[in-house]
């Protein structure tokens, strides 16, 4: 066989490699062309779907978590490397990036959706609760952006804030959480804005209700503070919020899979959003709609320049417009 021939077998095999690498689902790929991501708070839940869609889709995860089983599991699937990481504790962060530098990947995108909530009346929620929650919720995607900010900024490459519908409007019992989830609102706008000017793109996904241990660990919690529902100075919402608790309906909710579409969305779209809604009930979106256009009349009634309802249409008409552009 001629040399030519030979050159010409290898390209052939080589073409096919680099085929079947793109397009088989979970096919590791080379770490100096697999694209990698980090997804904090991996361990179960919305995380965990988004750490497993990503992998099967062939991408590399490093996935966050805390506890050495929850570590191990993850490990064992293709395209995942558990790593140890609590988004309050600085060390653990630290040590994150390095094991991230030290895979040789680089890192193109980071979805920060550690989170927990706290459910409860605001004015029944000890102050404690409210630094509990900040320190993940907030603190936490604040910590772990500034800390990859020169592997993403390198990169080029794909921040995802996990919101919640939560973050958008504020329903009873939820306060505490939703205070929370705006700041994520506002840290995604903001973050959007400076990180834009070197190339990285920033969005915020919005879930609905999905199946979650989330209240069911608000829950736990709220039984170890002995929180005595009988006593409440709003005994109708404290009723329905122990109702809550006693059964346990987030089981009753569907698996996250929007969520991992948005998220695959905003990473790897040639044009992703800004934002995502990912309801599991198209009366969720609706109810979300209609609490932002409530608040845009609000609005509208509260400043002195009384503009009229054709001059919002025509707002409207014009964010419409620009929208459609691009």
């Amino acid at each position: 066989m001629n040399k030519r021939k030979i050159t010409g077998i290898y390209t052939v095999a080589a073409s096919l490699l680099t085929l079947l690498a793109v397009s088989i689902p979970g096919l590791a790929a080379d770490s100096t062309t697999q694209k990698a991501v980090l997804v904090t708070g991996a361990s179960s839940g919305i995380g965990r779907n988004i750490a497993a869609r990503l992998a099967a889709e062939g991408y590399f995860v490093y996935a966050g978590a805390r506890k050495n089983k929850d570590l191990e599991a993850l490990s064992s699937l293709e395209n995942i490397q558990g790593v140890r990481l609590d988004v309050t504790v600085q060390s653990d962060i630290d040590a994150a990036v390095k094991t991230v530098e030290a895979g040789g990947r680089g890192l193109h995108g980071i979805v920060n959706n550690a989170g927990v909530v706290v459910m409860g009346l605001l004015a029944e929620t000890e102050e404690s609760e409210l630094d509990f929650i900040f320190d993940v919720n907030v603190y936490g995607p604040y910590r772990i952006v500034k800390a990859f900010a020169p592997l993403i900024v390198a990169s080029e490459g794909r921040i995802t804030n996990i919101s919640s519908l939560a973050g958008i409007v504020s329903p009873p019992a939820y306060g505490v959480y939703s205070m929370s989830k705006h700041a994520i609102e506002a840290f995604t706008d903001s973050l959007a804005f400076e990180m834009g000017t070197v190339g990285v793109h920033v969005s915020a996904i919005a879930p609905g209700a999905f199946n979650s241990n989330a209240v069911a660990a608000n829950c736990e919690r709220r039984r170890k503070q002995g929180y005595d529902a009988s006593r409440s100075l709003f005994p109708l919402l404290a009723g329905e919020l122990a109702a809550l608790c006693a059964d346990d309906i987030t089981t009753r909710f569907p698996e996250p899979d929007p969520v991992a579409d948005a998220v695959l969305d905003a990473l790897f779209s040639e044009s992703p959003k800004a934002r995502y809604l990912a309801p599991s009930d198209p009366r969720q979106a609706e109810g979300v709609l209609r609490n932002l256009l409530t608040d845009l009349v609000e609005l509208r009634n509260a400043n002195s320049y009384n503009y009229s309802r054709d001059e919002l249409v025509e707002m409207l008409d014009q964010v419409l417009a620009a929208s459609d552009q691009e």
